[in-house]
């Protein structure tokens, strides 16, 4: 399979790789985890709060940990990444804008009823 290169490329493969609810779930808990690590990291050092350099990049890479474990719970694992670019650029993409679309578009639910 050709790595996808666009937010809606990989949107529409998505669902493909998250059906588990397991997964699902670990996706759901850890997700605002990483987006509030995002956050913190951007604007921590606006407000002067420069503990969350250390907190914000930490809050990120447990989410992201906990989600490749949530992952090999799959029946098809996601594309491997192509380099460290890559990896960023997924990561990014997925987390901010690809699964909170997955959630409020209403595939998660169809995803979650799907499952056994």
């Amino acid at each position: 399979m050709e790595t996808q290169t666009t937010p809606t490329a990989w949107f529409e493969v998505y669902g493909g790789v998250h059906h588990d609810r397991r997964n699902l779930a670990i996706h759901l808990a850890t997700q605002p985890l990483f987006a509030a690590g995002f956050a913190g990291t951007l604007i921590g050092p606006l407000l002067g709060a420069y503990w969350l350099l250390a907190a914000g990049p930490l809050a990120m890479l447990l989410a992201i940990a906990a989600q490749g474990g949530g992952h090999r719970l799959e029946s098809r694992a996601p594309e491997p990444f192509r380099g460290a670019r890559d990896v960023i650029v997924r990561l990014l993409t997925e987390q901010l804008i690809t699964f909170p679309r997955f959630v409020l578009s209403g595939a998660l639910v169809r995803a979650w009823r799907a499952a056994r």
